[in-house]
């Protein structure tokens, strides 16, 4: 476990180059390349914007840490009701 948060810090720090925010460019690179197989659209540079814009609460144009962990919970949570979904099958 404690590797994985390690994993999601660095990963957002290294996109973001040391800044707080991720821009619009830095998020499409981080989605393309770090979550594509989990996230159909990944490669759509439109739904990932879409996606961009839906996570950006304070409305700035970046995706600050928090709303990077939205997305992570987001994407955590689904793997996790497919998981259980897929074991309730197999019953």
């Amino acid at each position: 476990m404690e590797s994985a948060i390690k994993t999601v810090v660095t990963t957002f720090l290294s996109s973001a180059r040391g800044k707080e925010n991720l821009d619009g460019g830095g998020f499409q690179k981080l989605v393309k390349k770090q979550l594509g197989g989990l996230m159909q659209d990944a490669n759509c540079s439109s739904a990932v914007k879409e996606m961009q814009q839906g996570l950006d609460a304070n409305k700035d144009g970046k995706v600050s840490f928090q709303e990077y962990l939205t997305l992570i919970g987001y994407l955590a949570n689904a793997l996790s009701q497919s998981k259980t979904g897929a074991t309730q099958d197999a019953s």
